[in-house]
């Protein structure tokens, strides 16, 4: 836990610093757009309206927005402490997200549809129950343009990833149930004008590399720690029998 306590801390630093210049942030938002219109999955705005239109749903949606990281807290300990087995596994997949995605933060700054879209209403910084959604320009010690992929979605599809692999074997079916919670979530930052669909596909994307190199990790770590007593026995070997 101290591994993953000193990541998140490392990474919130180099994600606050990473690339903040609206005018590439926006440029690249307008050219992710033009790829979705391309693709005719260019449904941000249709969406935010949909939302503003059900007013009763607002409050909820801005709640699942920010409450996320309660979950993310609440696998992290439920896996250390129920599941072990699977813990080392989705640890190195966090990580690994954590170590990928910040590359992509500062070579790829982009605005998020909230900025770049006109017509679309900040949902989050007008119905805010941290009062810390900020405003275009104002910072407040976070990186706003920082779009591409979504971590609120990155971060809820490990964590169905983490509570499918601890259920997997013993409950099944079970084990599907958690995917229900970053399909929610993609729908959410939809809705509130927080991401593009583009930026939703990016984060499925984040999570598969991150798991692939978890996997690769391991399979080193594993074999490195078969080929360190090998390594002692040659020594012993080589040295001959002690007087």
């Amino acid at each position: 836990m101290v591994v993953l306590l000193l990541g998140f801390l490392l990474f919130t630093r180099l994600h606050a610093a990473a690339g903040k210049d609206v005018a590439s942030a926006t440029a690249n938002a307008l050219t992710l757009q033009s790829v979705e219109r391309a693709l005719h999955v260019d449904i941000e705005q249709m969406a935010n309206e949909w939302l503003t239109e059900h007013p009763t749903l607002i409050q909820p949606a801005v709640y699942y927005y920010r409450l996320y990281y309660v979950v993310l807290v609440g696998v992290l300990l439920w896996v250390f402490i129920w599941h072990a087995d699977v813990y080392i596994k989705v640890r190195r997949t966090l990580l690994a997200m954590i170590a990928l995605v910040l590359p992509v933060f500062w070579a790829l700054p982009m605005s998020p549809p909230r900025f770049a879209l006109p017509g679309v209403v900040d949902i989050v910084a007008e119905y805010d129950i941290l009062k810390s959604h900020t405003s275009q320009g104002i910072g407040n010690g976070q990186n706003l343009y920082s779009a591409m992929p979504s971590l609120h979605v990155g971060w809820s599809a490990w964590c169905a990833y983490a509570v499918w692999s601890a259920l997997r074997v013993s409950h099944p079916r079970l084990a599907l149930l958690p995917w229900v919670f970053p399909l929610v979530m993609a729908a959410n930052v939809l809705v509130t004008g927080n991401h593009y669909v583009l930026d939703i596909v990016g984060s499925g994307v984040l999570l598969v590399a991150a798991i692939a190199a978890a996997s690769m990790w391991g399979r080193l770590a594993e074999r490195g720690r078969r080929a360190r007593p090998g390594i002692r026995t040659q020594d012993r070997t080589l040295s001959g029998p002690r007087r």
